[in-house]
């Protein structure tokens, strides 16, 4: 049986919408983007779920984002059996593991051809266009 390929999905700004900014590691005060729930119900057939963050090298902040991860799963589904066939199977490393696919809001995908610094500088995570619009 050939395991699954692992998913790496960043926590702030993936799972956790990151609205408050940051706390410390162990301060998660804000919401679920929208879908995320969904979204893990698809995929956790297909791959290993890795959740990773800064947060991720203090054990209290991996146990910080499991908490998270079941009372908003708790909120989301309000039915304990859902949430318990869910949640416990991601993983939460201590270090960012080597996945076939990341999920990150403040990466841009490597094409072989280096970007120009104006793009670099100029990046604006997907939640950070959200408040463009809005002021705009």
């Amino acid at each position: 049986m050939t395991s699954k390929p692992i998913l790496c999905l960043d926590f702030d700004g993936v799972c956790h919408s990151y609205t408050s900014g940051w706390i410390n590691a162990w301060t998660i005060p804000d919401p679920p983007v929208p879908g995320l729930f969904e979204f893990l119900e698809q995929v956790l057939p297909h791959f290993r779920v890795a959740i990773y963050s800064s947060r991720s090298e203090f054990e209290r902040g991996r146990h910080a984002m499991k908490v998270w991860f079941f009372d908003q799963a708790d909120k989301h589904y309000q039915n304990d059996n859902v949430v318990e066939q869910l949640v416990p199977r991601l993983e939460f490393p201590a270090s960012k593991p080597s996945a076939f696919v990341t999920l990150d809001d403040r990466a841009l995908t490597f094409q072989g051809i280096w970007p120009e610094i104006p793009t670099l500088r100029d990046f604006i995570p997907w939640n950070q266009h959200l408040k463009v619009k809005s002021n705009g």
